[in-house]
């Protein structure tokens, strides 16, 4: 598998590591209960299609990535850096649109 990075351009997949769905979101560790941060921790879904994914990019610009992928063909749909994911999510929150990934 091959994913384009962003920064570097086409590279193998063997210079990312994988850290997980980047779907799920921390709660907050101040008020979360022992539940929900086992939850968020421990439990996760093992989905067959498309699925967002962090990968770290440890062997080349070392930037965090959220690509798409399709987990059953390893197809991407897409990659961009984490960092722009998280400034949209933090917008859509701003402006009430927290339906937004």
């Amino acid at each position: 598998m091959r994913i384009r990075c962003p920064f570097c351009g086409e590279r193998d997949n063997g210079e990312f590591s994988y850290l997980g769905d980047a779907a799920p979101r921390r709660p907050d560790g101040l008020d979360a209960s022992a539940a929900a941060m086992h939850d968020y921790v421990y439990l996760r879904d093992n989905p067959a299609g498309t699925l967002r994914e962090l990968w770290y990019h440890a062997a080349g610009c070392r930037s965090w990535l959220v690509v798409i992928r399709d987990t059953r063909t390893h197809a991407i749909e897409s990659v961009e850096p984490a960092r722009d994911v998280a400034r949209a999510r933090r917008a859509a929150t701003l402006t009430g649109r927290a339906d937004h990934a």
